[in-house]
């Protein structure tokens, strides 16, 4: 089955083939650094760092470019309460940012450009679009005129009634019509600002996505992504100014993700109702994170709460616990036999088979959460191998090394099982080993006594034992 993925701009899946054979270009709306990144932001770089992954299993050579607004109303906003310049608060927060994203194991894009790093394309870009007669000048300002665009609300779906309908204009007596939106903004006092031929000012929001995406990818490159909120005005906007500067097609698959809510309500920082990543981090595992939002398709709502992140919690340990008896039955992870030795194995098959469907299910639009249901019908195929008394260790050591290869590609798995299944716990994997061959010693002289105080004092410290005909084993015991 070949890639298929869904376009905004159609509203419907499409078999996905890139502008130049083995290449992709994709460009995802960043952060506007004014702020501590909510749980909101985690789920677009989750989705889209998958994705990213994703891609480049296949194969393909990607080029991801996601850009940081350093320059913004709220940026300029947050510095003047703060006392600051606004360079100052724009790299306080893209270095929170990136703490948030290395905690979450997101990989760096190939491209991070900044706003006010690209102030020559962007005026570039308006003097294309005044050429043209797209845009107009109005005392400093400088507007993109949508009534001289005819395919303004392609993306949306919307004509500009409907639009207006639906919008919270700003009356602006500049403006030629209401939904005209600025390309540059005059300088205001105590605002940072540019030299350019309409004088000094900066640029509008829209415009620097359109100026860096088409100076790092081309004029139309292959997929631009972001959440639902950002289909119109951003990327409308998007569309209108670089299609009418450029007269080619801007982008050809449009990617957004759902919302994340709470309580069914939409999580964001202008309602006050979202969590930020670090909050979330200090309680739960990245891995479970990351493990919650792809247990629902990108394009679904979320609805965020503590009983998903716990159950996310606990489907990791079952996963984690495998591993640890694989390791404990002697499988190496890390060195895994070849391919050629294992076929004749009927779990080979099983896992051989659960990479195929978990292809099926991505090449289906990404869809992690029927891409998890296959992984964990895996894992419930290695637990009943596991229950024999005889195993092949190459086998159980290959199979573990193909599931975590899986699971690299969703970001989860990648921990050593030790190290994840005793997080919290007092006792060290030694200590707790070695209490287990104390108690494995006294069982064999029928000291039972000693036996039971070293399993109750296991058990106090959150870990417990299970005996079976192959050894005993441990798991901790959550809340």
């Amino acid at each position: 089955m070949s890639l298929r993925v869904y376009n905004t701009l159609t509203r419907q899946k499409e078999e996905f083939s890139p502008l130049m054979p083995g290449k992709i270009g994709i460009y995802v709306c960043g952060i506007t650094a004014y702020d501590y990144c909510h749980m909101g932001h985690a789920r677009s770089a989750i989705v889209f760092d998958v994705i990213v992954k994703y891609l480049r299993y296949l194969g393909y050579d990607v080029t991801y470019v996601r850009n940081f607004t350093d320059v913004d109303d709220k940026i300029i906003r947050r510095a003047n309460e703060e006392d600051k310049s606004a360079t100052e608060i724009a790299e306080f927060y893209i270095k929170a940012f990136y703490e948030d994203m290395d905690a979450l194991g997101v990989a760096r894009a190939d491209i991070e450009p900044r706003a006010t790093e690209h102030i020559s394309e962007m005026i570039a870009l308006i003097e294309r679009l005044l050429e043209k007669g797209y845009a107009y000048v109005a005392k400093g300002d400088v507007y993109f005129s949508v009534e001289k665009f005819p395919r303004y609300g392609q993306l949306s779906k919307r004509n500009l009634e409907e639009m207006m309908a639906g919008a919270r204009v700003e009356v602006d007596p500049k403006k030629r019509h209401p939904l005209d939106f600025a390309l540059w903004k005059a300088a205001k006092p105590g605002e940072p600002w540019w030299e350019s031929p309409w004088g000094k000012g900066r640029p509008g929001w829209h415009l620097e996505c359109s100026a860096m995406s088409m100076k790092y990818l081309g004029e139309t490159f292959d997929i631009h992504g972001g959440g639902q909120d950002l289909i119109f005005p951003h990327h409308e906007n998007e569309i209108a100014q670089s299609e009418a500067a450029t007269g080619k097609p801007f982008v050809r698959y449009w990617v957004h993700h759902g919302f994340l809510t709470i309580n069914q309500e939409k999580m964001s920082k202008s309602l006050g109702n979202f969590f930020t990543i670090r909050e979330v981090i200090a309680k739960y595992h990245p891995e479970a994170i990351r493990l919650f939002f792809l247990n629902h398709h990108y394009r679904s709502p979320v609805d965020f709460s503590d009983a998903a992140l716990e159950e996310a919690t606990n489907a990791l340990e079952k996963v984690y616990l495998t591993f640890k008896r694989i390791q404990e039955r002697g499988g190496d992870i890390k060195n895994p036999p070849p391919d050629e030795a294992l076929k004749e194995e009927s779990l080979y098959q099983e896992i051989t088979n659960v990479e195929e469907r978990f292809k099926e299910a991505m090449n289906d639009d990404f869809n992690t959460a029927l891409a998890l249901g296959h992984i964990f019908g895996g894992i419930k195929a290695i637990n009943v191998y596991l229950q024999q008394p005889e195993v092949n260790k190459g086998l159980l050591g290959w199979v573990a090394a193909k599931l975590k290869s899986l699971g690299g590609i969703l970001g989860i798995f990648q921990c050593d099982p030790v190290d994840f299944l005793t997080q919290g716990v007092s006792l060290s994997k030694e200590e707790i080993e070695a209490l287990i061959a104390e108690r494995a010693e006294a069982r064999k002289r029928r000291d039972f006594k000693t036996a039971d105080a070293i399993r109750d004092r296991l058990r106090e410290a959150g870990i417990i034992l299970e005996d079976t005909p192959t050894g005993t084993t441990w798991r901790v015991k959550r809340r």
